[in-house]
Parts: C-alpha cells; sequence; structure tokens
C-alpha cells in the first residue's frame, strides 16, 4: 500500500491508500469496427466487460480525426460507465467544449498528430505551456481533473505540477519498446526519477503506453503509481483468450507489484 491521490472537487486532492489500479483502454475495440465500418464489436458493450472484469476505469480517446472512438461512444459510456471514466484528447477547443459537456471523471491532455498511428510521445509543456494551462483552468473550473502526459523527464513534471496539472501520466513507450537490455535500464531510470518527482510534488500519477504482461512486472515496487493505463496489449490478447480473462491477467499482475 501507498499514498495516493485523487479529485475532489475544487481543485483539491485528497490522500488515500490503495493498491494501484488498472484503467483500460477500449479504442481498438472501435478500431476494429471502423475496418469495416458497421456497428462490431461495440466499444460500450466492451467498457462493461471490462468494468464486470474488475478495471478500476475505461479510457477512450476521442481524436480529432474520429478515427476509431466517435462522439457517439462517449456519450454512450458517459451513461454506462460505473466505474471511472478517463477521456484522452487534445488541448483544442472543440475537445475542451466536448468533455466540458460530457464531463469525463478524468481528462488525459494528449499530444496528437493525424500521421501518427498512436500517441508517439508526450506533451512538450515548453512549447504548449499556454494552450494547456488554459485548456486546465477551463476543465478544472466545471470540477473535471486534469493528467497530463508527459515523457519522463523531470522538467516536463515540473512544468506540469507550475500549470496546475491534477495528475500526471507518465509515458512508458520508451522503456516498453527498447531494443536492448541498456536501453530499458537507460529508460526505467528515467520512468523512477520522474515518479519520485511527481510523488514529491503531490501529484496524482499514472502511466501507461506500451505496457504488457511482461512489461508490467518491472515496475514492481514502484508503489508511488496511481493507476496503470494500458489498452493494446489487453486487446490483443482478448483476441485469443476473451476479455473478461484478459483484463483478470492484468489485474492479477498488478495485485503482485
Amino acid at each position: 500500500m501507498t499514498l495516493f491521490f485523487r479529485f475532489v472537487g475544487g481543485g483539491r486532492l485528497e490522500r488515500y491508500n490503495k493498491m494501484a489500479g488498472l484503467a483500460v483502454n477500449v479504442d481498438h475495440v472501435a478500431t476494429l469496427r471502423q475496418a469495416r465500418k458497421i456497428n462490431i464489436p461495440d466499444p460500450i458493450m466492451a467498457a462493461a466487460i471490462v468494468e464486470l472484469a474488475g478495471a478500476d476505469g475505461v479510457v477512450v480517446h476521442l481524436r480529432e480525426d474520429r478515427r476509431h472512438i466517435n462522439d457517439r461512444d462517449v456519450r454512450l459510456l458517459r451513461e454506462s460507465v460505473k466505474t471511472k471514466l478517463i477521456m484522452e484528447m487534445a488541448a483544442t477547443s472543440e475537445m475542451v467544449a466536448i468533455a466540458l459537456e460530457i464531463k469525463p471523471d478524468l481528462v488525459t491532455l494528449v499530444p496528437e498528430k493525424r500521421e501518427e498511428l498512436t500517441t508517439e510521445g508526450g506533451l512538450d509543456l515548453s512549447l504548449h505551456k499556454d494552450v494547456v494551462s488554459d485548456a486546465i483552468q477551463a476543465l478544472q473550473e466545471a470540477e473535471i481533473p486534469v493528467s497530463l502526459f508527459v515523457d519522463a523527464d523531470l522538467d516536463q513534471i515540473k512544468l506540469a505540477h507550475k500549470i496546475n496539472a491534477n495528475f500526471v501520466e507518465i509515458h512508458t513507450g520508451t522503456f516498453c519498446d527498447a531494443k536492448t537490455e541498456r536501453e530499458g535500464a537507460e529508460a526505467f531510470e528515467q520512468i523512477v526519477n520522474s515518479v519520485k518527482l511527481a510523488h514529491k510534488l503531490k501529484l496524482g500519477i499514472n502511466a501507461g503506453h506500451g505496457i504488457g504482461y511482461q512489461t508490467i512486472k518491472a515496475f514492481k515496487g514502484l508503489l508511488e503509481i496511481n493507476e496503470f493505463s494500458i489498452g493494446h496489449s489487453i486487446i490483443a490478447r482478448a483476441v485469443l483468450v476473451g476479455l473478461d480473462r484478459a483484463v483478470r491477467d492484468m489485474i492479477a499482475l498488478i495485485k503482485q507489484l
């Protein structure tokens, strides 16, 4: 058990203790649906299964080009999700307006490029501080807590704190995709240092991108992480063993951390 933070309204965080949670990203269920431009498989049904399997939250990324998750999905998920709905989005006026209407339980601001297959890295807050800060203020005024998806970089963590983010989600892809043991060790050291600093600054801490059933084991003992955000590896496993089991298998590994 370790110290965590949760949003309680008015821009305030309260402390509590619990095991690290799992938020499951169902974007790739929608990706499969869009491959045929039909209405199956349905990410809303997938979210219900994910919750029944014990996940602590459901994540969706509403992209500018609506390549997988669409506006209908987000609205239906807001009505149906019983745990926590996390909406990933760019810090644009369009997306802020949608979030203010939908009122997800948490917004995670992420960088977004049309040509990327998936989010390639964290926000560069040194370049986009003002835009991100404005989005944070607008969302927090509506009592929507905000997380910033950032690289494992101490300067980015400090900037996230400076512009009043409630959480950071630390990008773990560099570690998970490392080609050599040395690259992986260096990337993980940066994650550890970033987590420790964020905890010291009393930011809530999530982690995600590229985490799978083997790489999750490396996080054992890094108790400051509130929640892991995992999508592709769980949905990929679900194709072979079913979504309920895929989620339960990941939860079992997280319990061992």
